[in-house]
């Protein structure tokens, strides 16, 4: 093995059960206090986990093996803690996989994969063994990194989406967050449902992301200590030894943070199980920081301990390897009688835990008729359709109004017709305006419960992207979170995820959304951002461009099913389209877009615009009779729509078409010959002299339109 020369800190532990921990000689660094153990598990049982946790690295070898592709490092690392995990701490039932009250495990450090796929084919969730062989193959069940199930496929067991380094802790952070609001929510004096524990095992890239110290600073503040991270410290990233780009003791700053700190050996079966056992235990409003000391790739003499043994490396060896920790010879993917006995055992505790909640759950329904009609709605992330609720919304009435202050009212009404919605802002809500009234406030302190529906995210953006995507990964709650519509690139990558996991529980609600910011200058006026929100798949993109258009777009991110929603709103006031009756422009802007002004004489041009720019492009149509306009609030839900009404909408015997959107142009050109646009940055002036300056004004439309 090849180590770096420091010193491993001395055990941090905070209980009376565990006092800590010694690191082994087999590190090759200096002993610190020999501690005892309270409790140990019996000697049967760490013999069963100990074997456990070797079949589980003879699977991952030989799945990379056959793969000639993946990342041997961290399953041949981390046995051990999963041995623990799945065969003792953690409460799941894999015969019922989404269990509201299972503990969730998330591993952040995706690339570690095969380390998943072998705990849940052992542990028994319905994972067959040709699957784990089919190792990143097309269409299999276990994808080169853990996928969220979705339309693509269904992995049992697989908590969330894991890849980018520090979204899954940040994902844990949403979990937690999830669960204590379900426990407040849900629980009462006589019956406990919600009681789970939330468990990430994560490597040195997750803790050098900053989003995990972002969302490391919610957790420890919201006194979130439903959380167990487990830091696989093994002195190695993918380029080189750690210590070449990190040299902080991460103990002393999360214990800074507020989180509660350990310090233990990651192969020492016993000290594994006891502080887990211990942080479960402790109650003490802190998160729990379990750094595990670990050898990467143990059990490869040729790559063990070293950066080498991160990926494939490895494959030469496995078979050398395997015979190494004791499996059998010429055997793949072996997995004993013994293994397969015990964890039948596991299954058949976890099988009467689960039984007597069951039990607990139905004498909770029984005296809690109301509050489990809306549970099970959470639960199966029921509402009303789009067209119902759009029927029921009262007609917004507005004079000229920015669609944030048009947003802040249709929010309300969202709140009241969705129980499990809930809202956040990154510091921002007295200029998003999607506070909800009378929600209360989500947390721990002040003036918060843990009942609030409205989150403070503090100024971190990305934090607040990934712990959206943590509560919807729960499964219990829709979340919206805000912020200025420019800073969405602080969180874009989980953006990214959340369109890729097809999580439709989340919205953002992102405003002051172009050159009509004005004052504050380029630094805050986006022109790219909007048609960089509209390439990523599965993403939404809604700019209204009035308060009727806001109720479609706010009724559409509750309603649709198939991925999570961009909400773009305006600082500015806007002008009501007060011509068209108000159903007419929801049920249009439900479409996408649809006419906002007919024609008067045969159709000759056809203006499309969207969000400020529809009253630039009614007005300048005003005088014109042969000109219909198009109002596009949302160019994905208009794709979807049939063929006949497309063309309905925009004739494909027309070819003289403009488009018109204070933003950057390119997109436009898939619906317009010629686009009026700002693809270029703004400037610091008031909005109105920004919007002119840059061609934003029916005059120009107008000039532009009559030189085609």
């Amino acid at each position: 093995m090849k180590f770096s020369s420091f010193a491993i800190a001395g055990a941090v532990l905070a209980t009376t059960s565990v006092h800590g921990f010694s690191t082994p000689a087999k590190f090759g660094v200096r002993q610190y206090t020999q501690l005892n153990m309270a409790t140990a598990i019996d000697a049967d049982t760490k013999t069963a986990l100990a074997t456990a946790a070797n079949e589980a690295r003879g699977l991952a070898m030989d799945s990379i093996a056959a793969a000639h592709s993946g990342h041997m490092g961290l399953p041949l690392g981390c046995g051990e803690i999963g041995a623990v995990l799945y065969g003792s701490q953690m409460t799941y039932n894999p015969k019922d996989p989404q269990w509201i009250n299972r503990d969730r495990f998330i591993l952040s450090a995706g690339h570690g994969s095969m380390f998943l796929y072998s705990w849940l084919n052992l542990a028994g969730f319905d994972l067959p063994m040709e699957e784990v062989k089919n190792f990143r193959q097309h269409h299999s069940m276990t994808p080169g990194h853990p996928e969220f199930p979705s339309s693509e496929h269904n992995t049992p067991g697989i908590e969330c989406t894991t890849g980018p380094l520090g979204q899954g802790v940040s994902n844990a952070v949403g979990m937690a967050a999830s669960e204590k609001m379900a426990a407040a929510v849900y629980n009462t004096e006589d019956h406990k449902i919600f009681d789970h524990h939330i468990f990430a095992l994560a490597g040195d890239g997750c803790f050098q992301e900053g989003v995990s110290a972002e969302s490391a600073c919610f957790a420890a503040h919201e006194k979130l200590d439903n959380l167990i991270v487990l830091y696989d410290a093994n002195e190695v990233t993918l380029d080189k030894m750690a210590e070449y780009t990190q040299s902080e003791d991460i103990l002393k700053r999360y214990e800074a943070y507020g989180w509660e700190v350990y310090e233990i050996d990651g192969h020492d079966i016993d000290a594994v199980e006891e502080t887990i056992a211990a942080a479960k235990a402790s109650n003490n409003g802190k998160p729990k920081f379990i750094k595990c000391n670990t050898i990467i790739g143990k059990g490869m003499e040729e790559t063990e301990g070293t950066n080498a043994a991160h990926g494939e490396a490895g494959v030469p060896y496995v078979d050398k390897a395997k015979l190494n920790i004791g499996l059998p010879e010429g055997e793949s993917w072996y997995v004993s009688e013994g293994t397969r006995d015990f964890f039948g055992d596991v299954q058949k505790k976890n099988g009467a835990t689960y039984d007597d909640w069951q039990a607990t759950f139905s004498a909770w329904k029984e005296a809690n008729p109301e509050l489990a009609s809306q549970l099970q709605d959470a639960i199966e992330d029921k509402t009303a359709s789009a067209e119902e609720m759009i029927s029921s919304i009262p007609q917004q009435g507005a004079d000229a109004e920015a669609t944030r202050v048009s947003g802040y009212k249709i929010i309300q009404e969202i709140s009241s017709l969705v129980p499990h919605y809930v809202s956040g802002s990154a510091d921002l809500h007295g200029s998003t305006r999607n506070y909800i009234d009378n929600g209360g406030n989500f947390g721990a302190g002040f003036d918060k419960s843990y009942a609030g529906k409205n989150l403070y995210f503090g100024i971190r953006e990305h934090a607040m992207g990934s712990i959206m995507n943590g509560f919807a990964f729960h499964g219990l709650f829709k979340i919206s979170g805000s912020t200025f519509l420019v800073f969405v690139d602080y969180f874009r990558a989980t953006c990214r995820v959340a369109s890729l996991s097809e999580l439709n529980r989340v919205s953002y609600i992102l405003t002051h959304d172009s050159i009509g910011v004005g004052e504050d200058g380029p630094t805050h006026q986006p022109v790219e951002t909007v048609s960089g929100l509209r390439v990523i798949p599965n993403l939404d993109v809604y700019r209204p461009g009035d308060a009727e258009e806001t109720v479609a777009a706010m009724v559409s991110s509750v309603t649709r099913q198939e991925g999570p929603t961009a909400l773009i709103f305006s600082r500015q006031n806007l002008d009501q389209n007060n011509d068209v009756d108000f159903m007419a422009r929801r049920e249009g802007a439900l479409k996408g877009g649809y006419v906002a002004k007919k024609e008067t004489a045969d159709l000759d041009l056809i203006i499309l615009a969207t969000g400020s720019e529809v009253q630039h492009a009614l007005k300048a149509a005003a005088d014109m009779p042969g000109a219909r306009v198009v109002s596009m609030p949302c160019m994905e839900a208009f794709e979807r729509q049939s063929d006949e009404y497309k063309e309905e909408v925009l004739p494909s015997s027309v070819t003289k078409r403009v488009a018109m959107e204070a933003g950057v142009t390119g997109l436009w050109y898939k619906y317009a010959s010629k686009v009026i646009g700002v693809d270029e940055f703004g400037f610091s002036a008031p909005g109105d002299i920004v919007m002119k300056e840059k061609g934003m004004t029916p005059e120009n439309l107008k000039a532009e339109i009559e030189s085609m």
